[in-house]
């Protein structure tokens, strides 16, 4: 059925910004503190206060602006969008909502067949986030207010998404570059990056879009996938059956995999937007916009093309590397010490990335320094430990983060390239295998896998693997 049916996907990203103060007033916005006490009258609605714009608020978003490609407005208002909750104690949010900050952008991702495709966005606006609502101790309902005040940018997609793994890779491009421009942490879990995603289907060939549905409350990007995706195939098998498709709000749960119903989905008109009588228009003037614009950092795009360019490095291990800041940060620190770039990205790749995942940390709690990894890639390159011996020794630096060399030595795990010392392995191990030597004679090579792994044994594993190599097929050769 899917094959006669399109998806039409857009998504309304909000970001927390990474101010160290509110939207509006001086609170801290602090994640985990003590409920109720990053408040002030300001951030409560209490009656007669007034809002004060936080500047470095607009810089961030005009940040987010320029990297997405967006037109920057000269003239942006605040507007009040009202609606009743118990987490927004003035009965209102100020927003943004004709004349955003930021419009008409876009960002290109790359899909899994290697095609690219650009997504259109919309606009990005600030506003205020609400309190949060707890329903999970006790019977009550209880409200942290903490949140009210805390700045975010919205960014909305236009509806360019057509699968739902389009809408992961958009996600993902948007964590990464709020993270590039350190405007947002990107945490879903916490809540500093919450996505909601505006679903409808229609028939293959038809311009006029169906009927959409909202769905909420993922809280990773893998789960933003899911929820797409099921929410694609209810849309379906509704139309399929005769019914028709009614315009709500869902709540994604992800210990079941399934949907649930919240509400009729409001429309603009619903929250009776009107300009903020006690905020003056933002102008952001041609001069500060081009000292926001100088002082951006290098992006994801850029730095991914400057690593195949520069390093030359695979075009994979240019995405992997470049996909958070603080890896291609840490890889570039790497290379301070070696200028091996390729081997740096294999370790970097392999054993660090594997070690993240395993213990579950961050790229910034990994405990190898950069500088160590670097030595011990460089004690490789000048054969004074194997790259098999280098593996033993990662483990030791994982527990204690010294300079490679001295732990080599200290365990004496100096690679033996003493011709003399090696030769005596070798005819060792060529007089206690006559099978296999007959093997080798007859033509069959695969056989010297089976003597390197015998010398290597008989070495533990010290002896230069290359020079193993050429001893041995020379004395085999001798014999035939």
């Amino acid at each position: 059925m899917e094959s006669k049916y399109e998806a039409v996907i857009g998504l309304e990203v909000h970001a927390q910004l990474l101010t160290e103060t509110k939207i509006f007033c001086g609170c801290s916005t602090k994640f985990g503190n003590p409920a109720n006490t990053n408040v002030c009258p300001v951030c409560l609605g209490h009656p007669g206060v007034l809002p004060v714009l936080n500047k470095k608020v607009v810089e961030y978003a005009v940040r987010m602006g320029i990297a997405t490609n967006c037109t920057i407005n000269k003239k942006s208002v605040f507007a009040r969008k009202n609606y009743f909750y118990p987490d927004l104690p003035k009965g209102y949010q100020i927003s943004q909502f004709e004349l955003p900050v930021c419009e008409k952008g876009f960002v290109d991702i790359v899909c899994a067949d290697g095609t690219e495709k650009r997504l259109g966005i919309t606009r990005i606006h600030l506003e205020e986030d609400a309190g949060k609502s707890i329903h999970d101790q006790g019977s009550e309902t209880l409200v942290d207010v903490n949140r009210c005040g805390v700045p975010l940018i919205e960014i909305v997609s236009e509806p360019d998404m057509r699968t739902p793994e389009d809408a992961y890779l958009y996600l993902t491009k948007i964590k990464q570059l709020v993270q590039y421009l350190g405007v947002c942490d990107g945490n879903m879990e916490e809540g500093s990056l919450r996505c909601d995603a505006n679903i409808s289907i229609r028939p293959k060939g038809q311009k006029e879009l169906g009927t959409k549905a909202e769905v909420k409350n993922m809280n990773s990007f893998r789960n933003v996938e899911k929820a797409i995706a099921l929410e694609i195939e209810r849309q379906i098998e509704i139309i399929e059956e005769g019914g028709r498709i009614v315009q709500e709000t869902l709540l994604f749960n992800a210990d079941t995999n399934k949907l649930a119903s919240m509400r009729s989905k409001e429309e603009a008109h619903d929250y009776r937007y009107f300009p903020d009588p006690d905020l003056i228009p933002t102008i952001i003037s041609e001069e500060w916009k081009k000292q926001i614009s100088d002082s951006l950092p290098e992006l994801p795009d850029t730095r991914k093309a400057r690593f195949i360019e520069g390093y030359k490095l695979p075009a994979y291990d240019a995405e992997i590397l470049t996909g958070q800041k603080e890896l291609a940060d840490y890889y570039e620190c790497v290379l301070k010490e070696t200028n091996d770039y390729k081997s740096a990205s294999n370790w970097v790749m392999g054993e660090v990335l594997k070690t993240i995942k395993e213990e579950k940390i961050e790229i910034s709690d990994f405990p190898v320094s950069p500088e160590n990894l670097g030595k011990l890639i460089n004690l490789i390159n000048k054969n004074v430990i194997s790259g098999k011996i280098a593996k033993d020794v990662f483990p030791v630096l994982l527990k204690d983060n010294r300079d490679p060399e001295i732990i080599v030595k200290e365990k004496n795990l100096v690679q033996i390239t003493d011709t003399g010392a090696i030769e005596e392995s070798v005819d060792k191990i060529i007089s206690s295998s006559p099978n296999q030597v007959q093997e080798y004679l007859s033509g069959k090579e695969k056989v010297l896998g089976f003597f390197v792994g015998q010398i290597m044994k008989e070495t533990k594993g010290k002896a230069n693997p290359a020079v193993v190599n050429e001893i041995l097929r020379n004395k085999l050769n001798t014999l035939k």
